[in-house]
């Protein structure tokens, strides 16, 4: 019901953050995805990252998820003999309980083994806000499982082979991911989402506050080298967007002006170096379409130089997860 024109065509544009799964007998896979990539901007690749999308049914419980890989990867493969002009789910980034202990390592050499080499780290939620002690969206984690020895010790692991890990958590617990990251200061860390800054139920009316909040503590993380910031799924619902309500999608230069205040604070305190787009597609498809959210980006970052635009849109992406 809304549609613009890609600004900026020719700018190379790796998406680092989507999803592909079937839900509610609606899907989003390849073809769904093939067809927004398409669309106008010149996205020459994506970053699959975990969302419960083909589990295994059977077999033990630690290797179910290594479902997802397969069939991800599957996608990836069947791209490859079509000739798509661009590289979808060139890096995977599964779900793996990361408290198993001795168990992690066999899950490990199977998501591996499955991926076509494409296994580039690990997201195991640990999203809690002591607002939501019965969850929001997500079952809740266990609270400062950051802390817990036994999902440390994974992390570890990770760190021994090269893996990054992916932290999906909400703005409340920014504090408990910088002391991760200074404990562990040579594990790569990518914050999903801005930190997630949850914006209804309690936060509904202080937004002024949560901000707040969400810069200070993001400022004491920004002093950690080993982690980079996504700067995108602001249009998921539980951040306070609204857009679905509408009888009409917003344009780029509204969302533009919403978003603004959260990336040019997250570029401040991480620097462009540090920072990587993504479209949190199709959870923040619900707000607007592929186009118009790109097209927002790009108005965001209107008043960066080339090289600058290139390592937020592209550089820094391929950087971090080796495209």
């Amino acid at each position: 019901m809304h549609e613009e024109t890609a600004l900026e065509p020719e700018l190379p544009i790796i998406d680092a953050h989507h999803h592909l799964w079937e839900e509610g007998g609606h899907s989003y896979l390849l073809d769904e995805l093939t067809a927004d990539v398409r669309s106008g901007h010149n996205v020459v690749a994506t970053i699959l990252v975990q969302a419960g999308f083909g589990y295994r049914a059977e077999g033990p419980e630690e290797l179910r998820s290594v479902g997802e890989t397969e069939k991800v990867a599957a996608f990836a493969d069947a791209a490859q003999s079509q000739d798509l002009a661009y590289r979808p789910c060139a890096a995977i980034v599964p779900y793996a309980d990361l408290t198993l202990g001795d168990r992690l390592a066999l899950v490990l050499d199977t998501h591996e083994a499955a991926s076509g080499g494409r296994l580039r780290g690990i997201r195991h939620s640990v999203s809690y806000d002591s607002h939501f002690p019965d969850g929001i969206v997500l079952r809740p984690a266990r609270r400062y499982l950051m802390a817990d020895p036994a999902y440390r010790e994974g992390l570890r692991l990770l760190q021994r082979r090269g893996l990054h890990f992916e932290a999906m958590l909400y703005h409340e617990q920014i504090p408990e991911l910088t002391e991760l990251a200074r404990a562990m200061p040579n594990l790569p860390i990518m914050l999903d989402h801005y930190g997630t800054p949850i914006g209804v139920g309690w936060y509904e009316g202080r937004e002024e506050e949560r901000f707040a909040q969400w810069r200070e503590s993001l400022a004491e993380l920004a002093l950690c080298p080993n982690v980079y910031v996504k700067t995108g799924g602001l249009g998921m619902i539980i951040t306070g967007a609204r857009w679905h309500e509408r009888p009409k999608p917003p344009s780029s230069q509204e969302l533009a002006q919403a978003w603004q205040p959260w990336f040019d604070a997250t570029v401040d305190l991480f620097g462009v170096e540090r920072c990587v787009f993504e479209s949190n597609f199709p959870v923040d498809k619900a707000m607007c379409s592929y186009v118009t959210l790109w097209n927002a980006f790009k108005r965001m970052s209107a008043g960066a130089g080339t090289t600058e635009k290139a390592a937020l849109f592209h550089d820094n992406a391929a950087r971090f997860y080796r495209i």
